[in-house]
């Protein structure tokens, strides 16, 4: 593996600099994804459960306690509790926009790297076969032996480029899929959420009224 990056030639090292880049920008978003990550069932029993037994501000420091985008979106629902349905529904959503914006970080820096390798690549390519004409030109000769070394450039700087693209386009679609499910789940357990504190109010204000 040494021996055919050290043939592909100077365009080898930006290659491999947008690789280690794009690396860096993969363990970031795999580490926070992990951390964004709670059982969505689970989490929204106990904060009903415990906005039932022990009111707003115990489920408020339950969502406080708990990493992740939903405990965030559910924190927010919480402050705006007592303030109209409108006001609570706005919360929420500020937050989930938030939340997204969040999660989605960094996403671009990993489509550069999959646009910018291949490019690269391709003008490690173009460099490779202007060494090929310019050796055959000072031999005056078109002998194989003559342009294997721009040829072999040509094709490795295209190889890498593409491996590298390829590489950081899987841990990039991984990501969107695991995004999309975290906002799904995020949007399903809001909608659920707001009922909740809806029917909380209502409660709340029939044992004032009684």
């Amino acid at each position: 593996m040494v021996e055919l990056f050290v043939r592909g030639g100077p365009f080898m090292w930006p290659i491999l600099g947008v690789f280690v880049i794009g690396l860096m920008f993969v363990i970031e978003r795999f580490i926070s994804l992990s951390l964004s990550t709670v059982n969505t069932k689970k989490f929204v029993v106990k904060v009903n459960q415990t906005l039932q037994e022990g009111g707003p501000d115990q489920a408020k420091e339950v969502c406080e306690n708990t990493r992740g985008p939903i405990a965030s979106v559910f924190h927010a629902g919480l402050q705006r509790l007592g303030h109209g349905v409108e006001q609570v529904e706005k919360n929420i959503m500020n937050a989930g926009q938030i939340e997204m914006s969040f999660l989605e970080k960094n996403l671009v820096w990993l489509s550069t790297v999959i646009a910018i390798a291949p490019m690269l690549g391709f003008t490690g390519t173009v460099a490779g076969m202007v060494n090929a004409f310019d050796a055959i030109a000072a031999a005056n000769d078109i002998s194989p032996a003559i342009v294997a070394d721009g040829i072999s450039q040509a094709l490795l700087t295209t190889l890498f480029g593409l491996i590298v693209a390829m590489i950081i386009q899987f841990f990039n679609n991984f990501f969107v899929s695991r995004i999309d499910k975290i906002v799904a789940d995020m949007q399903e357990a809001s909608v659920e959420f707001v009922d909740t504190l809806i029917d909380y109010s209502e409660q709340q204000g029939g044992a004032k009224t009684e």
